[in-house]
């Protein structure tokens, strides 16, 4: 059998490549590569689009001539139509993305909004309760400043900030903290509160509702598509056993 790949002087052949696919888990990638090749074989790119991808595909691999364009695909043991494939699927890809899946996007964003919406917050992170009690009369009384408490008593990276996270969706947060900040108002400060090992205060500084502009339109479109392939992927893909041979 021909050797089809070298490395550190060591050869592979196509008979070696299997087994090696499957212990670095390379194989459902393969799998969800070749599904996504079948589905945009038939989306085609302009003349324009083809033409822009090859003069990109070359600027960022430094090929300033046939001649180096030529040795790189002897050198990758490609084809000029299998170059043309590689360089323009992204694109491809996206119009897929754009036709199948456009006249959902809106009631998807809906669907997502709630976990989309982004909060600023401050936090301080105390072990003792009576510790964390103190503090929260002295933010309270406005004895001293949630930053500067933060700073010296937080027991986490945030004390580096002065107490202030964010923006973060609103499920980036410990599930609890997350809870805690869904049914705030800005600038409401919250009593010590038990989370996991910490008792914690917390502080709602803004709010930011999240909106459907353009990446976050991408944002769904891509969405979308991963559970479609996620799908896909257990539907119509089988691992099979291959024969051992000696």
């Amino acid at each position: 059998m021909s050797v089809v790949l070298e490395v550190d002087n060591q050869v592979y052949t196509a008979e070696d490549l299997v087994p090696l696919l499957t212990q670095y888990q390379m194989l459902p990638k393969l799998a969800q590569e070749i599904l996504i090749d079948k589905v945009i074989a038939g989306v085609e790119c302009t003349e324009e689009e083809n033409t822009a991808t090859y003069s990109q595909f070359c600027q960022q691999n430094q090929l300033t001539s046939e001649e180096e364009t030529e040795a790189w695909l002897e050198k990758q043991g490609m084809n000029r139509e299998q170059l043309q494939n590689l360089i323009t699927k992204r694109l491809r890809l996206d119009k897929y993305k754009e036709k199948t899946w456009n006249d959902q996007v809106d009631a998807y964003f809906i669907k997502r909004k709630s976990q989309l919406d982004r909060v600023v917050y401050s936090l301080i992170r105390v072990e003792k309760p009576e510790v964390a009690q103190e503090l929260y009369f002295r933010i309270k009384d406005d004895e001293n400043t949630f930053s500067a408490l933060a700073m010296e008593y937080s027991q986490g990276t945030e004390a580096q900030t002065g107490g202030l996270i964010g923006p973060v969706e609103i499920n980036a947060p410990h599930p609890k903290i997350a809870q805690i900040l869904a049914t705030c108002q800005p600038g409401q400060l919250i009593p010590p509160t038990r989370v996991g090992e910490w008792i914690v205060i917390v502080r709602l500084e803004n709010y930011l509702s999240a909106k459907l502009d353009e990446p976050m339109r991408q944002r769904m479109l891509d969405e979308l598509f991963r559970e479609w392939l996620n799908k896909a992927t257990k539907q119509k893909v089988s691992f099979l056993n291959s024969p051992v041979t000696s």
